[in-house]
């Protein structure tokens, strides 16, 4: 043996709850009885029997009037029309793309929904269906929009807008969906010379800055652009970049809401640990996740 593996009690883990009260959610498991019928009406995640209310899923209870629900603490994205997703290719299809964005079921980017080089607006011809690989191939990574939401519930999505498209270079973060807050605006330039992409279903694209800039002043230089995206990452960047992706991890270890705001304060409160690695220590973690924390309610109680 060379070398010797650290194991703690599990007394002795970090506890990760920073909830601004003292006063934890209660903890259903499937089949629990949650109160009597005569009570409470049943929302999702519950189920009746024997005249009692039980859990269908294992999660907290979630109470409005005389409605429960119990939300699962880990669960499939249920997307919405408008909001904005990051997601994978996984097929080619005759005139469609497949795309896993973390749904119960796979979403689809049609031909017609795509903006193509060149940008005009035009029928899509037969050379444009055989030219599809060429666009978008399996393994790529990209942004879009929910343009509709199919009958069985599988999504339909557009990259119609220049904000939407092909990702390149940068970094994939997944967590829960439920830790994502849903705000007018999804991408954000951070003040730390980054830009992220907080998609709806719980992906999160990190990446350098310098991209969206170049998308703007060389807009018709597509072989520009192309050059460039490919360039390697500098050191620099890359540095940020984890240190950013450690400290979203830090929130969600404390589930935390996610937004530009909270990952920018725990990115400011990071900075106290010189080496980047140090944040994926579980003190650190909960160190970070608490002064956020702390930052969110006083700018909330100004």
């Amino acid at each position: 043996m060379t070398g010797h593996v650290s194991i703690k009690l599990a007394s002795e883990r970090v506890n990760h709850c920073v909830a601004a009260s003292n006063e934890l959610p209660r903890f259903y498991t499937p089949g629990e009885v949650i109160s009597g019928m005569k009570d409470y009406m049943r929302g999702h995640g519950t189920y009746t029997e024997d005249d009692c209310l039980k859990s269908s899923v294992a999660g907290v209870m979630q109470k409005v009037n005389k409605l429960i629900c119990i939300r699962p603490l880990k669960s499939r994205y249920v997307g919405e029309i408008g909001d904005v997703v990051v997601g994978r290719v996984l097929e080619v299809q005759q005139r469609r793309w497949k795309i896993e964005t973390n749904s119960r079921l796979d979403s689809i980017l049609q031909l017609s929904s795509v903006n193509l080089p060149g940008g005009e607006l035009r029928r899509r011809s037969a050379e444009d269906e055989q030219m599809m690989r060429k666009h978008l191939q399996e393994g790529d990574l990209i942004s879009a929009e929910v343009q509709s939401i199919f009958s069985d519930g599988s999504l339909s999505l557009h990259t119609r807008s220049l904000k939407y498209g092909k990702l390149l270079q940068g970094t994939l973060v997944k967590v829960f969906p439920s830790l994502i807050k849903r705000r007018k605006n999804h991408f954000h330039n951070l003040p730390c010379g980054i830009s992220v992409i907080i998609g709806n279903n719980g992906y999160i694209w990190i990446s350098p800055q310098e991209r969206e800039v170049l998308d703007v002043e060389v807009e018709d230089e597509k072989d520009e652009i192309q050059n460039y995206e490919m360039q390697p990452v500098n050191k620099s960047d890359r540095d940020t970049i984890a240190r950013v992706k450690n400290c979203i991890a830090a929130l969600v270890a404390s589930k935390m809401m996610l937004d530009d705001t909270s990952i920018m304060f725990a990115y400011e409160e990071s900075l106290k640990y010189e080496d980047v690695k140090e944040l994926l220590d579980p003190e650190a973690m909960l160190d970070v996740a608490f002064l956020t924390q702390h930052r969110i309610n006083t700018v909330m109680e100004e």
